[in-house]
């Protein structure tokens, strides 16, 4: 009998890999050393960014308040770009907390809150920046999915071990 000792092994899957996080990579899972340096990165890029859109987003409604639009009007402008920003920061978190499985109803439509994640990005980098002084952003959810596959490795595993290759048992 001259075969391949494989082909007479079961085949065993290969232990599940971790899902890229941006940025990161799969550094997340070790938290190797750049893993650090990265979330500082992430954080300081964030900031200013944020910085950046403030500094836009308040020359835009000062332009509007240059006009003389009108006291209403000039409400109307503060209250809709305050909840456009609220939106888009927990929005922003919970994608990168839970995934976008946790979203539900109007929120989890692309189309409808689009508009609303334009006018308030300064309250999506700030949830994004919040989110990377606590972990990678993202990595909580690559993490739970991530611990679910190699549990439901671990379970098959033991199973797999004492198959045989060979079929029934002969007497």
């Amino acid at each position: 009998m001259s075969g391949n000792p494989a082909s007479t092994q079961p085949s065993q899957k290969p232990v599940p890999a971790p899902d890229p996080v941006r940025f990161f990579g799969t550094g997340w899972v070790e938290h190797d050393p750049a893993y650090w340096l990265r979330r500082v990165g992430v954080s300081a890029g964030a900031l200013v960014a944020m910085g950046a859109g403030a500094v836009l987003m308040r020359l835009g409604v000062q332009g509007v308040f240059t006009s003389q639009a009108g006291s209403l009007i000039n409400l109307l402008l503060v209250v809709a770009v305050a909840i456009c920003t609220a939106v888009a920061a927990v929005r922003t978190w919970n994608l990168l907390s839970k995934g976008r499985a946790s979203l539900r109803g109007w929120m989890a439509d692309e189309k409808s809150v689009g508009p609303m994640l334009l006018i308030g990005f300064v309250g999506a980098l700030a949830a994004y920046f919040m989110r990377s002084l606590l972990e990678a952003p993202g990595e909580g959810e690559a993490r739970s999915r991530y611990e679910l596959a190699l549990a439901a490795h671990a379970r098959r595993a033991p199973a797999r071990a004492g198959a045989r290759s060979g079929g029934r048992k002969r007497r």
